[in-house]
């Protein structure tokens, strides 16, 4: 019966789901325009606008005494910005540091983070603020009618909705944030550039991006970093309102030792050492022997590296840090504002200019009018004053006499309301100074300004030329030279795993089975080492542990090995096929490493080959590459170095003991293929497999030419030669007796061997 009698209340209903949306929205729209994107007209947050102007409302300029820090947050949270002391006091604490703004807005005092600790700051019962000379710039029209007024969130004070800048401070100190759904990147620029390109586009209204950044030449970093992101990307960025920007820290050689003295923006100096001492410790930078930090007050960023010899590239090491530490870093630019109209926008470095610009007109312009009101109001009252002190005797008596004083002022001397307020409102002491020709020196004085305000709200171009006039003062005042030097670099490159590994001389062996190993040194003799049982020798080439080895297969694909990684020969090593993916039933028929020559003749016992580079024969994958093509039943040779001295000379032998020798200009060198012919054999006979070649070596000029035949070998000095040269794809001449079943070609290099025979 009671809840019948209590009256109806009104419920509005509505659906989780468009409540959440409704809700969301509104946040969002909150954290855009209230929280995370700057406004075009001061470049401000509102947490920074809050700050700046609690701290004027505190008489905190830049001549005043510093006062402690916990004092304008107290006033900031407390007044106009309900969150949390330490979000506001971060803020603050932003606009203070001189490496974090490119023209800082509080001046600090006591210990307020350091380059590489930014938020290493004391508490705000410890520092001590007040404003910067630049700040200024934003607030000195403040109390001029040039901005719209708000209610603050409680209702009882007002504050200004932007601050009126006198230049383009988005672009000067730029700034970072992430909304919903959106973030802005604003990198900070050089006061004298962006002023003369604010200058220009007033001139030209129409100019473009590209006439712009003849003044804006690129972002000035407080830091003196390296800005290494090309011209044409620049221009990009600037067209588009976003890209991204490549900072690499500037270094100089002192002693030998690499001094690195300006590091990117925001880049601590001891993350960037701890970068580098871990690589160090993992082995990855063999060529640095030190690492020290000597920064001070002095030299903020002073990171001296060490090499261990000075024969190691200093290019070479610095390319390899840029790439792996933060010794270069990329920042993401997203000129995302709010414009003039209250909306978010990523907007070109044009847009930005001409937008602001549109902003300081209107703000100029309400400047000039409130001035003017001022001028005319005070010529009003003068008009009055004169009045008075012509007529002084009778306002006295009807100020004495009159019950009404102020309508009989107004009546008797035809004077407005305001006018005989003002009179009414002098004191005794200020009669004596009412006099004639102070009033009408005064009067001469307002005239003239009031004349000026006109002339100057009526003209467009009078409007321009005062803007401009206001923008050249603040960079003659607050102007300075460009920091971040724009450089055009090499991209860095790291170090591959093979260029961190010490050249150490290593010799490879293979064996028939194909079990691979390594040992230390070339003066090991392969075949005195221990093999699996049914095991043996194969091949063995001299190589180098920061090397790649190449093997050939009997299909005529390469295989590339990174030597350092081979097993030791300390055991019998492992199968090449846990390494590499050969075809079934392949074996292999060749080891080659670039320490034994750049160039290899391959050829297959069909008698056709071909030149190759080593660099042709590396392959990035396990199943190898294509690089000799087989004739239907032919087999792959063994490859043949080739030295680059003298005229080499190709010798092939085949089974039926026939030899030519010719010169190697007449073979082509190719990356793959079947090759050119060497030796003529007849096709019905190399299809039976009846003659083919069993050997071919490359010799040059003081070379010997040593044939082995069963037990037996013989030794064909380079003169001994002649008599088998012939034009290549010849039949060639035949060995001598005894000799023409050959089992095995070699050369001696540079060597005075004599013939005879060995059992």
């Amino acid at each position: 019966m009671t809840d019948m009698m209590q009256p109806p209340v009104d419920v509005e209903q509505l659906s989780l789901r468009d409540y959440a949306e409704k809700a969301y929205l509104d946040y969002s729209m909150y954290v855009i325009l209230d929280r995370a994107l700057p406004h075009i007209g001061d470049g401000l947050k509102p947490v920074q606008r809050r700050i700046i102007y609690a701290m004027s409302e505190l008489g905190l300029k830049a001549t005043a005494k510093y006062k402690k820090s916990a004092r304008t947050v107290g006033d900031v949270i407390g007044k106009f910005h309900p969150h949390g002391d330490s979000a506001a006091y971060e803020a603050m604490v932003l606009m203070a540091q001189e490496f974090s703004y490119r023209y800082p807005l509080i001046d600090g005092q006591g210990n307020w983070g350091s380059p590489d600790d930014p938020k290493s700051f004391a508490a705000m019962r410890y520092t001590e603020s007040r404003l910067t000379g630049y700040a200024d710039v934003l607030l000195s029209e403040l109390g001029q009618g040039t901005v719209d007024w708000q209610a603050n969130f409680d209702g009882t004070l007002e504050e200004p909705t932007v601050l009126p800048a006198q230049v383009p401070n988005l672009l000067l100190n730029g700034t970072t944030g992430i909304a919903v759904g959106m973030a802005t990147d604003i990198p900070p620029h050089n006061l004298i550039e962006v002023v003369a390109a604010t200058i220009h586009l007033i001139d030209s209204p129409k100019a473009s991006v590209a006439d712009l950044c003849q003044h804006i030449k690129g972002p000035d970093f407080p830091t003196e970093a390296e800005i290494i992101t090309p011209p044409n990307e620049l221009l990009a960025l600037y067209e588009t309102g976003r890209g991204g920007l490549r900072v690499r820290a500037a270094y100089t050689l002192e002693d030998g030792a690499v001094v690195i003295h300006a590091l990117p923006y925001q880049v601590s100096g001891a993350k960037v050492l701890e970068q580098i001492a871990a690589q160090m410790q993992a082995r990855k930078l063999p060529m640095m022997s030190d690492l020290r930090d000597e920064s001070d007050h002095e030299h903020p960023s002073r990171l001296v590296l060490v090499p261990r010899s000075n024969r190691i590239d200093v290019d070479a090491l610095m390319s390899h840090l840029f790439a792996t530490t933060d010794l270069e870093r990329t920042y993401r630019v997203n000129l995302n504002v709010i414009g003039i109209d209250g909306r978010p926008g990523v907007k070109s470095l044009a847009t930005v200019l001409t937008e602001w610009l549109s902003f300081r007109k209107t703000t100029v312009k309400r400047r000039l009018t409130y001035r003017l009101e001022r001028v005319e109001r005070r010529l009003h009252i003068l008009e009055g004053y004169l009045a008075a002190f012509l007529n002084i005797d009778e306002v006295i008596r009807i100020i004495r006499e009159e019950n009404e004083p102020k309508s009989a002022l107004m009546k008797t001397f035809k004077i407005t309301d305001i006018q005989a307020e003002a009179i009414l409102d002098l004191k005794l002491r200020n009669l004596a100074k009412l006099e004639e020709m102070k009033i009408r020196g005064e009067q001469d004085e307002l005239t003239a300004e009031r004349d000026a305000l006109q002339k100057t709200l009526g003209s467009e171009a009078r409007l321009k030329t005062l803007i401009k006039r206001e923008l050249k003062a603040v960079a003659d005042a607050h102007g300075d030279a460009r920091r971040a030097p724009l450089a055009e670099r090499e991209e860095a490159r790291a170090f591959s795993e093979l260029e961190l590994t010490a050249s150490d001389p290593l010799t490879i062996v293979l064996s028939e089975k194909g079990w691979i190993r390594a040992a230390k040194g070339h003066d090991i003799d392969p075949t005195a080492l221990s093999y699996k049982s049914g095991d043996s020798f194969r091949f063995a080439a001299r190589g180098k542990s920061n090397l790649p080895t190449v093997v050939l297969d009997s299909t005529g694909r390469a295989y590339t090995l990174p030597t350092h990684q081979l097993p030791s020969a300390r055991g019998q090593g492992e199968p090449l096929t846990g390494r590499i993916s050969p075809p079934s039933g392949a074996t292999f028929e060749g080891l080659l490493t670039p320490t034994e020559g750049d160039r290899f003749l391959l050829a297959s016992d069909a008698g056709y080959g071909f030149v190759v580079q080593f660099a042709q024969l590396q392959a990035k994958n396990k199943a190898g590459k294509a690089i000799l093509t087989l004739p239907k039943n032919a087999t792959v040779l063994p490859p043949a170095a080739i030295l680059n001295d003298g005229d080499p000379q190709v010798v092939v032998v085949t089974n039926e003991g026939r030899m030519l020798v010719f010169s190697l200009a007449d073979l082509p060198e190719l990356a793959r293929g079947k090759g050119n012919k060497l030796i003529g054999i007849p096709s019905a006979r190399a299809s039976a497999r009846e003659e083919f070649v069993v050997g071919l070596c490359v010799v040059t000029e003081g070379d010997t030419l040593q044939v082995t035949s069963g037990g037996h070998y013989r030794n064909f000095k380079w003169s001994e030669l002649e008599h088998f040269k012939g034009e290549r794809g010849r039949r060639g001449s035949k060995l001598p007796k005894g000799y023409q079943r050959v089992t095995r070609l070699s050369v001696v290099r540079n060597s005075q061997a004599q013939n005879g025979n060995s059992p």
